[in-house]
C-alpha cells in the first residue's frame, strides 16, 4: 500500500504544512462560533483530521513515503516513530463515519481527542522543521 518516491520536495512539503495550517486555522475560527449541539462540529472535525493528514503526509515523504491509504499512511507513522496508533485510528474512524456513513459527531468527540492532537501537531510540525 506504499509508493515510493524519488525525492523530497521540499516545495510541495512547504505547501502542505501551509494547507494544514490554513486547515487548523479555518477549525479554530468557525469552533469559537459554535454552542456545543452545533452539526458544524462535523466540520470542524474534518477540518482538523485534514491537517493532521496533511502533516503525517507531508513528514513521511522525508522517508521517500506515500501511501495507498490513510490507514496504512498512519501506521507506518507510528510504527517508525511512537505515535499512538488508537488516537489516528480514532480519528480516522470519526471522518469516516461522517463522510461515509452519515455518522455525526459531537463536540465531546472533538473535547476526547484535542489535547492529543495538538500534541502531535507541534511535534509534528517540528519534526517537519528540523528536516526543512
Amino acid at each position: 500500500m506504499f509508493v515510493a518516491l524519488e525525492e523530497v520536495d521540499k516545495e510541495k512539503i512547504q505547501s502542505m504544512v501551509r494547507i494544514a495550517a490554513g486547515d487548523i486555522s479555518a477549525a479554530e475560527r468557525l469552533k469559537k462560533e459554535l454552542d456545543d449541539e452545533s452539526i458544524e462540529w462535523n466540520s470542524v472535525y474534518k477540518l482538523y483530521y485534514d491537517a493532521i493528514h496533511e502533516l503525517t503526509e507531508a513528514f513521511l515523504r522525508f522517508d521517500f513515503v506515500k501511501s495507498a491509504n490513510h490507514q496504512c499512511l498512519f501506521a507506518y507513522l507510528c510504527e517508525k516513530y511512537a505515535y499512538e496508533f488508537r488516537f489516528f485510528e480514532t480519528m480516522r474512524k470519526k471522518r469516516n463515519g461522517i463522510n461515509y456513513y452519515g455518522t455525526a459527531v459531537q463536540h465531546t468527540d472533538w473535547q476526547h481527542i484535542e489535547e492529543q492532537f495538538y500534541t502531535y501537531v507541534r511535534k509534528l510540525q517540528k519534526n517537519i522543521e528540523e528536516r526543512l
